[in-house]
């Protein structure tokens, strides 16, 4: 996990190396100040001239400006070093995401990657931070602190030989208990996070059905939920600070009784009034060094499991990679199952597909047809290779899709799928996501085949016309419109339209499969659709039902021969929608 989470440093090294060299060296300083004040005060004590005061006054003031620098320099480097380290882990974690087959997305829910993009990152990153300046700096101080304290009197710095495996067997006993408690706690934000994406992509479906009440209370309990593992949590940390100051004002007491005792028994022989004023710095250095320790320790068990969720995303593999020698060019539209049925998941007892054998020629129009689970849209998924078979083969072209390069193949496969989607920005851009170098022209040829032309000049700006997230501002139907443009701006050798006609009427229905036959016949056109007026000029349809076809023909045959295609040919002419 911390070797995964290393790779994410790159060009931050740099930065993260000098951090502690200059914590180094602040500690070095910091821990000889208490010395020479020891000799100074010792100094005063046996009456000394100002001409020495001065000397050591102005010591300790180059001392405390060499501190602060190093100080300054490695909060400056600290600073760049982890924002640096978490810029790029979200750019990994992002990058990751983005090479992710469809299979490995259904394995991480979206509220858990953005989870893992913000929080996570943000838990990692400040405990990179105290890592490489706080962790480098409490060991180093204690270090020193405890070496300087034994030069000063070796039986004085005992006292802090036995408060320190108390305090350290304290925090662990605080740490172990709270880390199972924070793994739990961020699955449950993952369920929180979920709660809110939900309830504000389904806010209309919520106010339609008035179930605001309904869903504010399941927010509530998701986040009493966290609230409560969170609490748990921090009563248990909540100890660490009595437990810190109880070691202190011990320790302080100890080094007061003890070293007065010492001083004044011995006549400051064994232990002068100066080198017990430095012990009770160096105790005060030791302690708030174990104090920070403790704090540091806090973060990083906080951070270990956002840590592991992190390294989850990173290590996660594409179930769907590249052939060594890939094929990079797809010959034309041609597409032949062969013996295929697929699963989902690898645990599913169920196929979604069994025992499809197919062949469509290049450039034919087909139409796909089938209740709801019938398998439709898994069975056109497997062409653009969004999952891999799990038997049998895919052809496009007359060459296996896994044998082809990912990006090649999914240019020649343009997919509409069931949910369209439109991004943030203008028309125009959504549309250049088919071909970033359309210009003006194509994309008003291209809209004119898809139906969208008229209504997008009726928009006051046109084609530049700003899109909400989620293409909010317009229609389903006009969002089905872009949608179908942009694909075809790909100028694809296979168009699958999954039912992504059902929000138009079907007189554009109608004038959009009399653009695709005249303008892209070579093109191999796929469309799934509820309506058989949709399907029933195509060269051939495909009837699905349970994950099998159960029959294919011309819409006259199929009338005769399938009993599924008929019943829902009649339900639809004469109690259904009147085609």
């Amino acid at each position: 996990m911390i070797r995964t989470l290393l790779r994410s440093v790159r060009e931050y090294k740099r930065d993260s190396l000098l951090a502690p060299l200059f914590i180094s060296a602040e500690v070095v300083v910091e821990c000889i100040i208490p010395f020479i004040t020891a000799k100074l005060v010792n100094q005063i004590q046996s009456g000394c001239d100002m001409q020495t005061i001065i000397k050591y006054g102005l010591l300790l003031l180059l001392m405390a400006v060499i501190s602060l620098s190093c100080g300054a320099l490695a909060g400056h480097f600290a600073a760049r070093a982890s924002c640096g380290f978490a810029k790029n882990l979200r750019h990994d974690l992002y990058t990751s995401v983005q090479g992710f087959s469809f299979s490995n997305i259904d394995k991480f829910s979206t509220s858990g990657l953005v989870t893992r993009l913000t929080t996570d990152v943000n838990n990692v990153q400040m405990s990179y931070m105290m890592i490489i300046r706080t962790a480098v700096r409490c060991p180093f101080m204690l270090i020193f602190a405890f070496v300087m304290a034994m030069v000063i009197s070796p039986k004085m710095s005992l006292a802090f030989a036995v408060i320190i495996p108390a305090l350290a067997i304290g925090l662990f006993f605080i740490i172990s208990k709270a880390h199972p408690i924070f793994k739990t706690v961020f699955k449950k934000y993952d369920r929180l996070n979920s709660s809110v994406q939900e309830n504000v992509s389904g806010m209309r479906v919520v106010k339609a059905y008035v179930r605001e009440n309904y869903e504010k209370k399941k927010f509530a309990d998701a986040s009493d939920d966290v609230c409560a593992g969170f609490t748990k949590a921090e009563k248990l940390l909540a100890l660490n600070n009595p437990l810190m100051q109880f070691c202190f004002n011990f320790n302080m007491i100890m080094i007061c009784l003890f070293g007065s005792m010492l001083v004044v028994n011995s006549g400051a022989t064994e232990l002068t009034v100066g080198e017990m004023s430095s012990l009770l710095t160096y105790g005060a250095q030791i302690l708030m060094s174990l104090m920070m320790v403790s704090m540091i320790i806090v973060m990083i068990t906080m951070s270990m499991a956002s840590a592991n969720r992190i390294a989850e995303v990173l290590n996660e593999t594409s179930a769907i990679q590249n052939p060594d020698s890939p094929a990079t060019e797809v010959r034309d539209g041609s597409i032949m199952f062969t013996g295929v049925s697929f699963r989902y998941s690898s645990a599913s007892k169920k196929n979604a597909l069994s025992d499809v054998n197919l062949f469509i020629p290049s450039g034919e129009t087909v139409g796909i047809i089938g209740g709801t689970g019938s398998g439709k849209t898994s069975l056109i998924q497997l062409i653009s290779r969004l999952y891999d078979v799990s038997e049998g083969s895919v052809k496009v072209g007359g060459i296996d899709v896994r044998d082809y390069d990912i990006e090649v193949l999914r240019n020649q496969v343009s997919v509409v799928l069931q949910k369209n989607v439109l991004f943030s920005g203008t028309i125009k851009e959504n549309l250049r996501w088919g071909d970033p170098n359309a210009t003006d022209e194509d994309m008003i040829r291209i809209c004119k085949l898809a139906q969208a032309h008229d209504f997008v000049s009726s928009f006051p700006d046109g084609y530049d016309t700003y899109i909400e997230q989620g293409g909010t501002n317009v229609s389903g139907g006009q969002k089905q419109r872009l949608c179908i443009a942009r694909a075809l701006l790909k100028k694809p050798k296979i168009l699958i339209l999954d039912d992504s006609t059902s929000a138009v009427d079907t007189k554009t229905d109608a004038l959009i499969r009399r653009a695709f036959a005249e303008e892209i016949p070579d093109t191999t056109k796929i469309i799934i659709a509820q309506r058989i007026s949709s399907v029933e000029h195509a060269d051939k349809i495909i009837v699905m039902d349970g994950g099998r076809i159960e029959s294919v023909g011309t819409h006259e045959e199929l009338l005769n021969i399938s009993p599924i295609y008929r019943e829902v040919y009649q339900s639809q002419n004469k109690g259904g929608e009147q085609e």
